[in-house]
């Protein structure tokens, strides 16, 4: 039977979608009104995913609480935490779930039938059936409570989407981003926070809640997404028959409102926190917005990326002017088109408030030139070039591909019901574009919708000291007067409620209602792991390491130089090296020019540099500085010579471009540790013992961010000192004595390689530098830093290994469990945090770390109990084979042609032997309940190491202080 034979369904559209190999559908559902896009092609990595169009009415964050809680039981599958029960035991290539502005998206995948066919059953029933009617705990455990522990406690607020709001309003940029909605959308849906406002979150009733639910988890207001090679016509009828059939078409209002443009740019002026100890000088964020017609303009969707390069990147007229006139130490853009009406935003950050008036001044004067005298015509090119690379690349890395469709089909289906594949097709429009670039058109776009726009607003962010702790000292006052409020037998009611609310959390879910949920065997799984590609040739007197793999006309070229001769007085120079090296002029380009030459023929290429240690001897470390290509076979050669340029001829003596660099890097620096604290916390607590972190801390962590500071406050004095050692640092490192090269490409591509190899192998350089070879000594430090956040990252790290243990295949297996059960249940369920992590590394390094967590001290007491939790840890087999299936899944992701170079190349440069991963994977696979008990004494050994790092809000890191050698700031 073909789909159009199913009676059930009303085919809109059926057709070739070539630009993606596959044949589409759209259908409607007759009896229920869901709206579905089929993509059928031959990826065995298949995608299913069903979204609702859900604009929220106002910040309380129903649509995001709802997205959470869904997943935690349904009518067919009871359990508490199907996503959980899913997350260790499927062969998912990917499963989550995401709010958006105005829609809520839930997507799985995977490459083997069943598991896939069990994803999408366990999903359909979770969003239109879920336990949020029977349960209240749910909503109260993933949204908001009141928690009450005993009479003489103080009532706090606590839940999973609540914390991690906290967290995410901790970030000046994501706080920013905010501001721009609310300035740009004051009478749409746009103006509310999704994800919820931790301030508004708690006015949600669970009344309204369900009611959300009620409104919009209906399939008349659902989008239905299946994408690869499976049969269509059985899916179709399989979700007619189970769910869909159940319905009836009925009249939702979910429409997103169009706002009107104003009259003129609006002014906001708003403040975000800061520590007590930062500077509100150079604080100041001025974000100048304009928005930019709507999704359904297919051509202006892409027009506006290529513009916003032209304008934006390194060297462009727009950024380098507000640089040069030093209105921003940092100057960053955004081209949001995942909305209904897109927004263009340029940003300047680490500003002051005095700029205002001359930053939009400076914006306008710039793009009024751009229109008189024309935008480079190289810019545009290389944009444009840039883009459709990607898109005919459609390389995601881990994403499957089929997942990142689906996502960017919304940007249209989600306003147009007819219009799916809108911006799936985009090969068309790219050739269209490219032919306009010399008639004026992007030109007239920028006196469209920047120069002659009024709907735009000017946001002034300001920074305010200690506003975190203000608002926490109202929000203590507001408790503390509600607690006042209550009767004794309310306040006995509220203790009440938090001993149930923890006692749901605790008590387990049934054998019946986790049986309920389908698991695989382990039989299904593949016993072998998949085979690296290395074979080892000699080129001119230099190691190739060829990965002979089919990839579609690109050459994926890696090249590896040896650092062992990089003494310690210049190795932190390899974070700045990697930064300053291709962003400089050089002899024959600016840098600029260099970038768009790099552009226009090239899909990228991208200076990187690493520290890798032998498996079989830790203690034996390399560090290589890279460049990476990705570049078609037939212009392989431009790459090396442009590389071999860039290499001899960079101009690093330009102390105006360096200052620009140093202060752009602290900038990143920034935003990286308040988005990803956890990370920072590890890395720097491994680095108190692990040569290997702390390489990494030198280069890229708090002791080379401390290092740019150092020089930005003293630049004057300290930029010729800078430039010398990068000269001296370019000479030790590009030499042909230190290059391995890597090259993922079939027979034809790599037949490409040799003449122009040989050429930038004489390029480089070989006269005679003194050396003195780095070495690494660690230290313990044990120490908090302190931020303006409103939660903590919770980091306790060790190395088994130091202790006399060996690595095991089974520590795989342990990270799943603590992942999903022991951490999952007390540090997010129970604690509230957003997240735990654990990670055992081959090498020894092991960490266990939070996530948003409001928590600090209670984090560290669950650390400790995992020993005692290995101790008695007992399963059944249908348990343990869960975790085996869930970690598994992390190891057979599918991988591209330049994931599988890549992943070969770390085997060879760590000598990774496939005998080796086979025993892990094996160890696995055969793993039982006594494998993870005996793993106590190693956790035990970890933990006894007492290494300690914490990231995050400064009042409880002082409250805790007690635990820290060293307490500091970290900004």
């Amino acid at each position: 039977m073909e789909i159009k034979d199913l009676v059930q369904y009303e085919v809109i559209e059926e057709r070739e979608i070539s630009d993606l190999n596959s044949r589409g559908f759209i259908l409607k559902h007759k009896k229920s009104g869901a709206k579905l896009m089929l993509l059928s092609n031959d990826d065995e990595n298949k995608v299913f995913s069903i979204g609702f169009r859900t604009p929220p009415m106002n910040s309380t964050g129903v649509p995001h609480i709802m997205e959470h809680s869904v997943l935690c039981g349904s009518t067919k599958f009871p359990a508490k935490d199907p996503f959980v029960e899913l997350a260790k035991g499927s062969l998912n290539t990917f499963l989550n779930a995401m709010t958006y502005p105005d829609k809520t998206v839930y997507p799985v995948a995977s490459c083997n039938d069943k598991d896939f066919q069990n994803l999408m059953d366990v999903y359909m029933d979770a969003v239109f059936h879920p336990n949020i009617y029977k349960r209240q705990e749910i909503f109260k455990q993933e949204g908001w409570h009141y928690e009450l522990e005993n009479l003489d406690s103080d009532i706090e607020i606590s839940g999973v989407v609540y914390n991690e709001m906290k967290g995410a309003f901790s970030s000046p940029e994501g706080a920013l981003e905010r501001e721009v909605f609310n300035s740009l959308f004051p009478d749409t849906t746009y103006n509310y926070e999704s994800g919820g406002d931790p301030e508004v979150i708690p006015n949600l009733s669970y009344e309204e809640f369900l009611d959300f639910h009620r409104k919009y988890y209906h399939p008349v207001n659902s989008y239905i997404y299946l994408y690869g090679d499976m049969n269509m016509t059985e899916k179709l009828e399989w979700l007619d028959k189970e769910y869909l059939n159940k319905y009836e078409a009925i009249e939702i209002d979910s429409k997103i409102g169009f706002q009107e443009a104003f009259d003129k740019m609006v002014c906001v002026t708003k403040e975000y926190s800061i520590s007590s100890e930062e500077s509100v000088k150079d604080n100041t964020y001025l974000a100048y917005n304009k928005v930019i017609g709507t999704a359904l303009d297919r051509e202006l969707y892409i027009a506006f990326q290529i513009l916003e390069d032209a304008l934006m990147a390194p060297g462009a007229p727009l950024k380098q002017t507000l640089l040069d006139k030093n209105i921003g130490k940092d100057i960053m853009s955004t081209y949001e088109n995942g909305i209904y009406q897109p927004y263009f935003s340029i940003v300047a950050k680490n500003s002051n408030p005095e700029m205002k008036d001359l930053f939009v001044s400076t914006v306008d004067e710039v793009l009024a030139d751009q229109v008189k005298n024309g935008i480079n015509k190289k810019s545009l090119l290389a944009a444009l070039n840039y883009y459709e690379f990607k898109y005919r690349e459609a390389d995601f890395g881990s994403y499957p591909k089929g997942l990142m469709y689906g996502l960017q089909s919304f940007d249209s289906w989600l306003y147009d019901d007819n219009a799916p594949f809108m911006h799936l097709e985009a090969n068309a429009v790219f050739e269209k574009l490219r032919a306009k670039v010399d008639s004026g058109y992007f030109e007239q776009l920028i006196e469209k919708y920047l120069i002659n726009n009024t709907h735009s607003s000017l946001v002034v962010f300001l920074p305010k000291q200690g506003l975190t702790a203000i608002k926490d000292a109202e929000l203590a006052k507001k408790l503390a007067e509600y607690k006042a409020s209550l009767s004794k037998e309310a306040l006995e009611e509220l203790v009440k409620a938090t001993a149930d609310l923890k006692k749901y959390q605790t008590e387990p879910s049934t054998k019946e209602e986790l049986e309920s949920i389908p698991v695989l065997k382990r039989e299904d799984i593949k016993k072998n792991s998949t085979p690296f590609d290395n074979e080892i040739l000699t080129l001119d007197n230099t190691k190739v390491v060829r990965h002979n793999f089919f990839t579609n006309g690109i050459g994926y070229l890696g090249l590896y130089f040896n650092c062992e001769k990089v003494s310690n007085e210049l190795l932190p120079y390899l974070g700045l090296l990697k930064y300053m090296i291709g962003s400089v002029d050089t002899s024959n380009y600016s840098y600029l020019d260099l970038n768009n030459e790099i552009k226009i023929n090239s899909g990228g290429v991208y200076p990187s540099f690493a520290i890798y240690s032998n498996v079989e001897n830790t203690k034996d470390y390399k560090v290589y500085f890279s460049y990476n290509a990705r570049v078609l076979y037939n212009k392989i050669d431009f790459v090396l010579d442009i590389i071999g340029q860039i290499i001899r001829d960079s101009k690093y003596g330009d102390k105006k471009r360096l200052k620009e660099i140093i202060d752009e890097c602290i900038s990143h620096f920034q935003m990286h540790y308040n988005n990803a604290g956890h990370s920072v916390a590890v890395q720097r607590g491994m680095s108190y013992f692990s040569p290997v972190a702390k390489f990494e801390d030198i280069t890229t962590g708090i002791d080379f961010y401390n290092m740019l500071l150092d020089i930005s406050n003293d630049f004057d004095n300290k930029a010729d000192t800078v430039i010398s050692n990068i000269e001296t640092l370019v000479k030790i490192i590009f030499r042909a004595d230190n290059l391995i090269v890597s090259y993922t490409a079939d027979d034809n591509g790599y037949s490409l390689l040799e003449k122009p190899l040989k050429k930038f192998i004489n390029q480089l350089y070989s006269e005679k530098v003194e050396t003195e070879p780095f070495k690494i000594i660690c230290e313990k430090k044990n120490e908090a830093f302190k931020t303006a956040a409103k939660i903590q990252y919770v980091a306790r790290v060790g190395n088994f290994k130091d202790a006399g243990f060996n690595y095991t295949g089974t520590l795989g297996v342990l990270k799943t469990i603590l992942g999903y059960d022991y951490m999952w249940n007390n540090i997010r369920v129970k604690g509230g945090a957003y997240g735990c992590m654990s990670g055992f590394s081959r090498n020894g390094d092991s960490y266990l770390v939070s996530y948003r967590d409001p928590n600090l001290d209670k984090t560290i007491s669950i650390y400790e109990g995992i020993p005692e939790y290995l101790e008695s840890f007992d399963v059944d087999d249908r348990d343990m084979t869960k975790f085996v299936i869930g970690t598994i899944s992390s190891y057979d992701t599918p991988l591209t042609p330049s994931s599988r170079g890549s992943r070969s190349m770390l085997a060879y440069l760590t000598n990774l032997s496939y005998d080796y991963i086979q025993r892990g994977r094996e160890a696995v696979l055969t793993v039982k309940p006594e494998d993870i008990r005996a793993l106590a004494p190693l956790m035990k050994a970890v933990l006894a190491q007492n290494n300690l790092c914490v990231v995050g809000g400064e009042e409880k890191i002082e409250d805790n202080k007690e635990l820290f050698m060293n307490v500091k700031s970290l900004h």
